[in-house]
Formats: C-alpha cells, structure tokens, sequence
C-alpha cells in the first residue's frame, strides 16, 4: 500500500497545515492568482457641521431644556483645578450655585459648596469593559439639582461609585431634579 499515511497524528498534522495555509490566503485577499483591484481613492471627509448654540436638548441661545438629551461637546470645554479638562453646557440659572464650582473638584467639594443633590447615580462607561484597564473614567457619578440641572463626575477608585472628580456641568433652570 505504499505512501499512506495511517498515523492519526499525522492526519492532525496535515489538516493543521491545510487550514493555516487557507487562512494566510484569506488574509492576504484570495490565493494570489487573481489580480487584486486598485484601491478607491480617498474622498474627502465631510467637513464637521458648524456650531449654532443649540443641540440636543438645547434651544437657540444655548440654554438646556433637557439635560438628559445634552451630548457632550455641545458645551464650552475649559480648564480646572489641578489640570483636569471639563465641559459646561447651557447658562446658568439665576443664584445659581453651580457658579462657585470648578471642574476638577472633588464630590465632597462639591456637596459642601452646593449641598446635597436632590438625586445621584451611577453608571459605567465603555472603558470598564476593555480587559486589563485600570485607568480613569472607567465609571460616572451624577449628580441631579433640582431647578439648578446635573454635575457628572468621572472615575473614583475601583468599586467606589460615589467619588471622582467634576467633569462636566450641565446648567438647566428646568432641571426636574431626577434621572
């Protein structure tokens, strides 16, 4: 019977190298012998819609009349304490106490400044999912005031739900006062 191969082992090894050499033509587009098609030339991206004041959950003057509906970038973006980047979205209300805050204060800098929230909540971000991750921002923290609109507070320690740092502050003199 000659060349046959009756070794089980050698049949895995076979298909093994079968299966490999499929998956590098597949990588590569095919198996080489066709010709492959030139690649479409870049087109131009479309340039970023301008910013008129207004998004979503915003009216015309730049005022928040839903903040759950408010997307982030819609706001002005500024620096705060010790570096940290933020955001504040819409004008706010009148004696207001979110004007004494500053981004990158502390939940506990907060409450003494502006007092308890009328409701809080927690909830994670993408980042939480990425394996092996133990950065910042991996969760949120908000904060609703009742006729004053929300603070959004981002990363705290791993588990910790209630702390983090101020990051965005939605100013909304409709704001109900719940999530």
């Amino acid at each position: 019977m000659g060349n046959r191969i009756n070794s089980p082992a050698a049949l895995w090894a076979m298909t093994a190298l079968v299966a490999l050499g499929s998956v590098g033509c597949a990588s590569r587009g095919g198996s080489g012998s066709q010709p492959q098609a030139a690649p479409a030339p870049a087109a131009a991206a479309p340039a970023a819609p301008a910013r008129s004041g207004s998004g979503a959950g915003m009216d015309g003057k730049g005022n928040v009349t839903d903040s759950s509906k408010v997307e982030a970038g819609s706001g002005r973006t500024v620096k705060g304490l010790n570096g940290y980047e933020g955001e504040i979205t819409g004008n706010p209300a009148r004696n207001s106490k979110f004007t004494r805050l500053q981004i990158g204060m502390s939940a506990k800098q907060v409450t003494d400044l502006a007092g308890p929230p009328t409701d809080q909540g927690a909830y994670v971000t993408g980042k939480a999912f990425i394996p092996f991750y133990f950065g910042s921002d991996r969760h949120r923290f908000e904060m609703t005031y009742k006729g004053q609109g929300r603070l959004i507070f981002a990363g705290g320690g791993m588990g910790e739900y209630t702390s983090g740092n101020l990051i965005w502050i939605i100013h909304n003199a409709n704001e109900s006062g719940y999530r």
